[in-house]
């Protein structure tokens, strides 16, 4: 099966059909929004609605582009139909004559490189199968979280590489112009076949961020096509559309438990992330302490449950995934879950948008913003109790099967 494939470091068909899937759905949707009228319509619908039927020729040449055929990055129809055609951006008319591609291809190649001489180091000291090791939950509760972050950190740079292959096939094909800047004079953007930002994804200030830098087309994809169709006019969007998008996006990968498990954890990681960020926006400007702290909140959270969650992504077992959420307690699975709890408690007041300032630093006051303080300080607390607790049951449970000595070797 294909995800077998992939967990040993291979690929196979599956990954063109991926791509595929999503170029053949968002220009049947496309082509739909074109037969219906512009009022009503979203922004992104309006921009990129076929209004004329692709010919044959131009739809087999959008599916099956050799630049993006095999791991993305996926773009609209319509913005290859554009290309192809020397329409909007890339028209001779458009600010001039059409900007060279060598230099940004050479960074995104120099970049693949780069990746892939850190994938090819860092593999053989964290394979997957560790997991499956007996030695693995001899070990303690923080070297296990430890190499739970090295697995997931040392897997995404695979991502990395193939992701820059492709962007440097798509730029060096003059598809990958997204525009100029603004600066004087202005010099060209190269961001439609950008897929990842790697600095954006290994230090996230939050959950949030993660859709935006990490497969960035894909994310792009889903919100487009599946999160904004899901929400009602008139309505804000709420923890259904981001699990159903979720969801869509673990069916979309393949039926593997670790997938499923993997995007619903998402959901959770991300709802919860949307909790701190609230608490850190309604901190007044004169408390600086208190949001830096849930700065750093947001950024360990963050980093803990991406690196916990990804296990699933990687392992795709029910029986690993289990044992490697297990192994640390859950504890990725319980913090998102009882920060969202929180955040249903606790609702400090948003940020005053009045014409006084005096107004704005009164909905902070004392009385209405203590019970914020109360809550990161009982989180603050609680976390530790948990870590404290987890270490220590992880540790009994060590010494109950090996002698001392024995314990200090292979743990340490």
């Amino acid at each position: 099966m294909s995800g077998d494939a992939w967990k040993e470091g291979g690929i196979d068909a599956t990954g063109a059909l991926m791509v595929l899937t999503l170029k053949v759905i968002s220009c049947a949707v496309n082509y739909n929004d074109g037969l219906l009228k512009e009022e009503g319509l979203r922004e992104a619908q309006k921009k990129f609605r076929l209004v004329k039927l692709p010919s044959l020729l131009e739809y087999i040449g959008y599916c099956l582009c050799c630049g993006s055929h095999f791991a993305g990055p996926v773009y609209e129809m319509k913005d290859y139909l554009d290309w192809a055609e020397e329409k909007g951006i890339w028209s001779p008319e458009a600010k001039g004559p059409s900007p060279s591609p060598y230099a940004a291809t050479i960074r995104a190649l120099l970049q693949a490189g780069f990746c892939m001489a850190m994938y090819l180091n860092l593999v053989p000291h964290f394979p997957l199968s560790k997991f499956t090791d007996p030695t693995y939950h001899e070990w303690c509760f923080w070297k296990k979280l430890s190499y739970q972050y090295m697995s997931g950190f040392t897997a995404r740079w695979k991502y990395y590489f193939i992701w820059s292959i492709s962007e440097a096939s798509i730029i060096i094909s003059g598809l990958g112009f997204s525009g100029w800047t603004d600066s004087s004079p202005p010099k060209p953007r190269w961001d439609r076949a950008k897929n990842v930002d790697i600095i954006g994804v290994e230090f996230a200030k939050s959950a949030v961020t993660i859709p935006a830098v990490w497969n960035i087309q894909v994310s792009t994809w889903l919100r487009h096509y599946v999160y904004e169709r899901l929400i009602q006019h008139g309505k804000k969007p709420g923890f259904f559309q981001l699990l159903a998008t979720q969801t869509v996006s673990a069916v979309w990968h393949g039926l593997y438990p670790g997938y499923i498990i993997f995007f619903v954890q998402s959901a959770l990681m991300i709802a919860g992330s949307r909790v701190i960020y609230r608490w850190q926006q309604a901190v007044p400007p004169t408390m600086a302490l208190a949001k830096n702290v849930l700065v750093i909140m947001n950024f360990a959270y963050t980093l803990l449950v991406l690196n916990y969650s990804c296990v699933g992504f990687m392992v795709l077992s029910l029986n690993e995934t289990l044992a490697s959420y297990g192994s640390v307690y859950y504890v990725g699975t319980i913090i998102p879950v009882v920060t969202i709890l929180l955040g249903k408690v606790i609702k400090p007041a948003r940020p005053a948008r009045s014409k006084a300032q005096k107004e704005h630093f009164h909905s902070f006051s004392a009385p209405g913003f203590q019970p914020l303080v109360t809550a990161v300080l009982v989180l603050k607390k609680w976390l530790g109790s948990f870590i404290n607790l987890a270490l220590a049951l992880s540790c009994i449970s060590v010494i109950r099967k090996h002698p001392v000595g024995r314990f200090y070797k292979s743990s340490y």
